[in-house]
């Protein structure tokens, strides 16, 4: 069932950009029903599960590598899930009415992978499926901040920096622990006797684990990005920090408290920092003229309690943050949709703006009332029972006297000012007064919003009412949270009375005090004032976020951005060098090498490569250097021919002449000459190239050459035409035996091709270089220069394509295969491309992105196939028309796919075909209707690389 559940969640994200589309922002209510259902089949699961162990469920992945997709339900996971869940259904169906009519689709993609990410993270007894669900949420967190617009971006990135370095801390935590105790299940490292055998190591882990959980959840020094967050739209203010995204980093440390609850730097760190975050949060949120904002600023404190409580470490401690937890997600949910309701309908979430309105939204005003004093912690509702537990939990806390009275002391001053603020809220929703509307010419007059506007925040005030009531409704779910969180039993005793109590008595101080703040707000506020710190956050992370690239320009950018070779390529060489250093001193065992089996056509060659490496390095020009080169790589293409490797030889083949194209299009916006060197430099780039050389040699005679074939090749000869049905070792390698790693490869190719997409459109090319021809040459015209690729292009082209088609389908038994076929049909494209008479009347203009993103789906969507025959990317054979197929042929046109979508990108965005730069400007003036004479010497924008050759100018500016 639970994997059922994510499934489904999966489907609902799959599902979420069609549904928009036909729906428009109407989606939100279908999309909300798979989430509302998921919440019925998790509590209907953890039903049999709540006398006995935690439901688990356990999915086979890789069978081969023991990996496992394991899912499990408790009663801790069972209240964050249904958080989750219901009131992310809860986001969508308020989002219907919130949304304009031409943004839903990114919207609701990126909302509904987050509630599939959260549902993943709170689900998972895996450690790396926790940290891939973790920095999913910051993905999708990312997104939905950015897709506020211009606005969002720079805080967008922010929120990034500082969420993806909690991730790092996450993963070395996590790498820790799986070493440490060999195993990956969460359960099972929770109870592992390391962690009391080694107080060192632990200490380390618990501090990883709460820096993890700061930057998730805000604390201090990582807080900034939360209030900075607040340009996205408000579904997405109460969602990710309501009930998503912070409670991510509460969850966590709930999840470890079994592990680490008698910790000392765990208890200090959580204590110390959330109540200072909780202080600081409160104490800033009063101020605030932007009733978003302090709304932000209150979530920063309410989550710095629940830290500081957390870290207090006794089951009673766990159980009241388990009860707030639950509270906050129900206020504070309803009190961002209400801001939200606010802000559509007066344009304006300004306290003092509101103040000089009429508002007749008497529903509105009902549902921030009751929302805002559960906030307040004010009797009667669901926040005043979880306050009083968080002071129950101070009180009752297992330290030294003064250590207690200072947790109490900063609980209590931090709920007056939420007091304070609660109130200040309901006072700016309520608008104008009478005195202040007398001082506006005409006042605006706003009506309440359609019902369906407000009905998801109005059934969230009511369940705080009914909690507040009724609290005994939550004890079964609270209890059976706080025992698995506690790692021991222990009942709650949720209840509205408990007698004349050291928390009754505190409470009715913190309504006291905090009244009197509302009274003296003016003065209160002023006082504040006097006491800033001298950065903000959000600078601090700016500062560090622009060194950080300062210092990326001094070290890298600096000493490479340059076209002298040399210093382009000393760094990475000399990195080489230091890994051989250490390989000689470091690698043992290796097979000895046998004797030498070259033959004399072997030397031949060598020759031949050599001649080209020497011929290489006396060039001056760099469009020599593109022809002398060639003769190294076809060198070694003959000899990967002469030695029987032929699927080896034409992939290195179709390399070669697809490189040469793309260095064509790269060096005619490069000097032709290269920078003049030193003698002394030129010396030492001779020494370097020789070690390197040196140590490549050592590197290939270690690893792979001159003995007899390993055991796995041995058993591939053997076995690989028996278990695949193809004969063709390579391909059935590439595509079944290893197909994991294919698959790998795969994805690093897209996203390879989408970060050369990403640069070039963000950073437009450098500008050609003066044209070397002469300008009476016959073939300085593009299309007199093209001619004859135009014709033979004609004539070859649809050979191509046959060639193309043929590769592929033979090389499960043949030479051949999807990434081979795919370098050939490239080569046709670079040829459509080269043959054409400006760039935009090349036909190479295809869907590259797309063609990428599909080949990769088609990878991944295969291997789940596999899933048919029992394991992850499995081959499943089967007939079409009589002929034996088998599904690797379609992981194989993943492959063709994602190559040729790699090369049609660089061809598109270096060849001036989609203008990186520009994308809305014309690229050059389009070719005439009537082809001139091909001879015409008159001057002819040309196609980027027909021009390099010739030295034109490729692109009319």
């Amino acid at each position: 069932m639970l994997l059922l559940i994510l499934a489904l969640l999966l489907a609902t994200v799959a599902l979420a950009p069609l549904a928009a589309r036909l729906l428009g922002r109407n989606a939100g209510w279908a999309l909300s029903v798979p989430l509302l259902a998921s919440a019925v089949l998790a509590a209907v699961t953890y039903v049999p599960s709540s006398s006995g162990a935690p439901h688990t469920e356990s999915l086979t992945w890789l069978p081969s590598l023991g990996a496992n997709l394991t899912v499990r339900i408790d009663g801790l996971s069972l209240i964050f899930l249904m958080l989750v869940l219901i009131i992310g259904a809860g986001v969508l169906i308020y989002s219907t009415r919130y949304l304009g009519k031409g943004r839903p689709s990114s919207f609701y993609f990126y909302i509904s992978g987050f509630a599939a990410a959260m549902s993943l993270l709170v689900l998972t007894d895996d450690l790396m499926v926790f940290y891939v669900a973790w920095e999913l949420t910051t993905f999708c967190s990312f997104f939905l901040i950015a897709d506020a617009g211009e606005k969002g971006r720079q805080p967008a990135i922010r929120t990034l920096l500082v969420t993806v370095f909690g991730g790092l801390l996450l993963l070395t935590a996590t790498v820790i622990m799986a070493v440490t105790t060999s195993s990956m299940r969460i359960s099972e490292i929770l109870v592992d006797p390391v962690w009391t055998d080694s107080p060192g190591l632990t200490a380390i882990v618990a501090v990883l684990l709460a820096g993890a959980a700061f930057t998730k959840s805000a604390q201090f020094p990582f807080q900034a990005w939360l209030p900075d967050s607040m340009v996205a739209i408000a579904p997405v203010s109460a969602y990710l920090h309501a009930a998503a995204m912070v409670k991510a980093g509460i969850y966590l440390i709930l999840r470890y408290t079994p592990m680490l609850g008698e910790v000392a730097v765990w208890n200090v760190l959580l204590i110390s920092v959330g109540l200072f975050t909780a202080l600081f949060g409160a104490m800033t949120a009063i101020r605030r003229d932007d009733l978003k904002e302090l709304l932000a600023y209150s979530t920063m404190s309410q989550l710095g309690l629940l830290v500081a409580v957390v870290g207090i470490g006794t089951p009673t401690a766990v159980a009241a943050a388990i009860t707030h937890t639950i509270a906050h997600a129900i206020f504070k949910a309803a009190l961002f949709m209400s801001v939200g309701i606010v802000e559509h309908e007066t344009g304006t979430r300004s306290y003092a703006q509101l103040r000089t309105m009429r508002l007749k939204t008497p529903v509105t005003k009902a549902i921030v009332v009751v929302s805002a004093l559960s906030m307040a912690g004010v009797p009667l509702f669901f926040g005043f029972i979880s306050k009083e537990y968080l002071l129950q939990a101070g009180v009752a806390a297992e330290f030294p006297p003064s250590a207690v009275v200072l947790i109490v002391a900063a609980i209590t001053v931090t709920s007056m000012f939420t007091f304070a603020y609660s109130l200040r809220y309901i006072i700016g929703v309520f608008g104008g007064t009478t005195k202040t509307l007398a001082e506006v010419d005409e006042p605006v007059t706003v009506r309440e919003a359609a019902p369906t506007f407000w009905l998801v925040p109005a059934l969230l005030s009511l369940a705080t009412v009914v909690f507040g009531l009724l609290p005994w409704l939550l004890e079964n779910p609270v209890a059976d949270a706080s025992s698995a969180a506690a790692g021991q039993p222990y009942e709650p005793g949720l209840a509205l009375w408990h007698g004349f109590t050291v928390p009754l008595g505190l409470s009715a101080l913190i309504i006291a005090v905090g009244a009197l703040l509302v009274v003296y707000s003016g003065q209160v506020g002023q006082a504040l004032r006097a006491y800033r710190a001298p950065i903000r956050g959000v600078d601090a992370v700016e500062y560090l976020r622009q060194g950080t690239i300062d210092l990326g320009a001094k070290l890298v950018t600096g000493p490479s951005g340059t076209t002298s070779m040399r210093r382009h390529l000393a760094a990475p060489m000399l990195g080489l060098l230091v890994i051989a250093v250490v390989g000689v001193w470091t690698l043992t065992d290796i097979p000895d090498v046998v004797a030498d089996r070259s033959r004399p056509l072997d030397w031949i060659f060598v020759l031949i490569v050599a001649l080209g490496v020497a011929a290489s390095v006396s060039a001056k020009s760099r469009l020599t250097v593109v022809v002398v080169i060639s003769i190294a790589g076809f060198g070694v293409t003959l000899w990967f021919f002469s030695l029987g490797a032929a699927d080896v030889a034409t992939t290195q083949l179709t390399v070669e002449i697809l490189t040469v194209v793309i260095l064509v299009l790269i060096l005619r916006r490069l000097p032709d000459r290269f920078t003049p060197e030193t003698k002394a430099a030129n010396v030492s780039s001779i020494a370097l190239a020789a070690a390197l050389g040196v140590a490549a040699m050592l590197a290939v005679l270690a690893l792979t050459g001159r003995r007899e074939k390993s055991a796995a090749a041995e058993y591939y000869l053997r076995e690989a035409e028996n278990v695949t049905g193809g004969s063709n070792i390579v391909n059935t390698i590439l595509v079944e035996f290893r197909a994991l790693d294919t698959l790998g490869e795969l994805t690093v190719l897209g996203f390879a091709g989408i970060g050369i997409y990403a640069l070039l459109k963000s950073r437009p090319l450098l500008p050609a270089r003066p044209a070397l021809m002469d300008e009476a040459s016959p073939v300085r015209s593009a299309l007199a220069n093209s001619v004859f690729l135009r014709v033979t292009t004609r004539l070859i082209g649809p050979l191509i394509i046959v060639i193309s088609v043929l590769l592929f389908f033979r090389g499960h038994n043949e030479t051949g295969g999807g990434f081979v076929a795919a370098l050939v049909g490239a080569a046709g494209f670079g040829l459509l491309y080269l043959s054409a008479p400006t760039d935009r009347a090349a036909k190479v203009k295809w869907p590259f992105l797309a063609l990428i993103g599909a080949g990769v789906a088609v990878g991944a969507a295969t291997g789940l196939v596999g899933y048919l025959a029992g394991s992850f990317l499995e081959p499943i054979q089967f007939e079409v028309f009589g002929l034996a197929q088998t599904t690797s042929l379609v992981f194989d046109l993943g492959v063709y796919l994602a190559v040729v979508g790699m090369v049609l990108t660089a061809v598109n965005m270096l060849g001036g075909v989609q203008d990186p730069g520009s994308p809305d400007a014309p690229l050059e003036r389009e070719p005439e209707d009537h082809e001139p004479d091909p001879m015409d010497t008159a001057p002819v924008v040309g196609s980027t690389a027909a021009s390099a050759v010739s030295g034109t100018e490729g692109i009319d500016r």
